[in-house]
């Protein structure tokens, strides 16, 4: 079934076994953090729903020592939002196989609910 046609008959999000995609399994679903204060704005217009993303571990970040930033082509987009970032952090840490694309591009939402993207565990 659709998007479209989930949210006009008002079904809830797909269950774990829709979510799991052939050897990869939707692990987490978030927005963007801090759009506006990286590139995010500028590489909006070229990206698209499924776009691959690439995550990376800033263990040193002095503001989260869990962040984990996103890029698009080289582009730093912004951050897994912290209080979401942790499972993910430690994965990477682990060198656990992980990959993010883009699940919803919303241009006119607000800065913090224009990117939503989803990390897949390979």
């Amino acid at each position: 079934m659709s998007r479209l046609q989930r949210s006009a008959t008002n079904l809830p999000e797909p269950s774990l076994d829709e979510a799991i995609i052939g050897r990869h399994l939707v692990i987490q679903r978030s927005r963007l953090a801090g759009f506006r204060h990286h590139e995010a704005p500028a590489v909006l217009p070229v990206l698209r729903a499924g776009s691959p993303l690439t995550l990376s571990a800033e263990r040193d970040n002095p503001y989260d020592n869990d962040a984990v930033a996103i890029h698009w082509h080289g582009h730093m987009l912004g951050y897994l939002p912290r209080g979401e970032n942790l499972v993910v952090a430690r994965l990477l840490a682990r060198q656990r196989q992980l990959s993010a694309r883009v699940r919803r591009l919303d241009p006119d939402a607000e800065h913090n609910q224009r990117l939503q993207i989803e990390i897949l565990l390979h």
